[in-house]
């Protein structure tokens, strides 16, 4: 009927030739993808290869050790702050129970210790245990030819985990799973508890005498004499009697010059002359006394002297050690109670072996003392020439009332010329004679009673 197109023919063969293709791209396609794997796979391994290089067998201080326990550490830090955060949690919860339940009995405060001291022991036991998973390792990484010379190590690092442990283990835990080690002491804590042993020991035990020596060490040193040493006993019997003596030469000093000032002069005369020793123990005491002064008043009359005329006859009135006539140049008759100078006369200062009107110059240098001071005045008038002068110098202390003492001396028959009382210690006074006393011997003349210079104990 009809012819049928050419296409019609044609499309079995096409529908032939897509199948064939169809197949063929299969196949091609599986071939590409198994080809594509095993490459991939290749360069993985490869990769994988190069990514891990292989190392020899490290030591227990290696690097990757290291990084391997830095590992652990964060590791355990975060189970920490988990397990701190669940508790945190839970203590909430139990707050808000309690709270509603009211206050808390003794018992679930005990059972709230006993659940915090379990948990401080687990913790310490997981601790231990991932040290000894530690220790392991790294014995299963050391070679079998650096086992022997590490073995040190391994024993140091065991006195270590051992300290620690025990320090870890000296509070109270509940039992762990991991089991501890023994407590014992380190050498530290061994020698501490020593030596608080000793000590208690020697806190009670008597101090040994001085007297006894120790033992000898052995036969030949006993010997052999020993070098002879300096006699600090008897240093010190010497020095200890010697601050007696001067104590005692203190006292004595003390009680003469009360005596001195407290009688007549007759009276200290016959002391002296009963006691010639007496007098030298009394200057010495006195010239200690007087070396602490900044200006000794003989060495300023003597400096005023000097500037006189060298023609003058001088008469000290208790010369002492005849410093002042060792000073000028001038003529000088030295009186005193007792001698120390060969050119002292010994006499009583109210009575001089001297002429009427045969000296130029008196003076009384801290020397008015006793009671009879007028009688001195008085025969220092008697022997000085008309117009001549009398120098005094006494301690500031001694003297009440300076105006009284310069009227009772104006009426023995002098007139003041001159007075120093810038000096801290003494007093100096310059009097010329104008005649006579003129006042009777019985009269009563009270500016002359000066105060007694007595020498406090030190």
């Amino acid at each position: 009927m009809f012819e049928d197109p050419e296409w019609a023919e044609e499309a079995p063969v096409v529908a032939d030739l897509g199948s064939v293709a169809l197949g063929l791209r299969r196949t091609a396609t599986s071939q590409i993808k198994g080809a594509n794997r095993r490459q991939l796979l290749a360069t993985l391994r490869a990769l994988e290869v190069a990514s891990v290089p292989q190392q020899p067998p490290s030591l227990p201080g290696s690097d990757s050790e290291e990084e391997e326990e830095v590992v652990e550490t964060k590791k355990k830090r975060t189970k920490k702050g988990l397990f701190a955060g669940a508790s945190s949690e839970v203590e909430e919860k139990r707050k808000k129970k309690r709270h509603k339940q009211g206050p808390p009995s003794s018992d679930s405060k005990e059972e709230e210790v006993e659940r915090k001291k379990c948990h401080k022991g687990v913790l310490l036991g997981s601790d231990l245990a991932e040290e000894e998973k530690k220790k392991r390792k790294r014995q299963k990484q050391i070679p079998s030819n650096l086992a022997q010379p590490l073995d040190s190590l391994d024993q140091t690092d065991s006195k270590a985990w051992n300290s620690s442990a025990t320090s870890d283990l000296t509070k109270p835990t509940c039992e762990t799973p991991s089991s501890n080690p023994p407590h014992t002491l380190s050498r530290k804590q061994w020698r501490n508890r020593q030596k608080n042993k000793r000590r208690q020991k020697n806190k009670f035990r008597p101090s040994q005498p001085p007297e006894q020596a120790p033992a000898p060490a052995s036969a030949e040193e006993a010997e052999v004499p020993s070098a002879p040493s300096p006699d600090s006993h008897g240093a010190r019997a010497e020095a200890l009697r010697a601050r007696m003596a001067q104590r005692l030469d203190g006292a004595r000093f003390r009680y003469l010059n009360e005596q001195l000032y407290s009688g007549p002069s007759s009276a200290a005369q016959r002391l002296f002359q009963e006691d010639p020793e007496a007098f030298l123990l009394y200057h010495r005491g006195f010239q200690n006394q007087v070396k602490k002064w900044p200006l000794q008043p003989v060495d300023r009359i003597a400096r005023d002297l000097r500037q006189r005329p060298a023609s003058l006859v001088v008469a000290d009135f208790g010369c002492g050690d005849c410093r002042l006539a060792s000073s000028i140049r001038n003529r000088v008759h030295c009186f005193d109670l007792a001698s120390l100078d060969p050119r002292v006369t010994v006499c009583d200062m109210a009575q001089v072996p001297l002429e009427d009107e045969s000296i130029d110059v008196a003076v009384f240098c801290l020397s008015l003392m006793g009671t009879n001071i007028r009688d001195f005045l008085e025969e220092a008038n008697r022997v000085l020439k008309p117009g001549g002068l009398l120098k005094v110098a006494e301690v500031s202390s001694r003297f009440e009332d300076v105006r009284t003492f310069l009227g009772a001396v104006t009426k023995l028959g002098f007139k003041v010329i001159s007075k120093d009382l810038t000096n801290s210690h003494f007093f100096l006074f310059d009097f010329e004679k104008t005649g006579p006393p003129r006042v009777g011997p019985k009269t009563q003349l009270s500016g002359l009673k000066l105060q007694p210079c007595l020498y406090k104990r030190r």
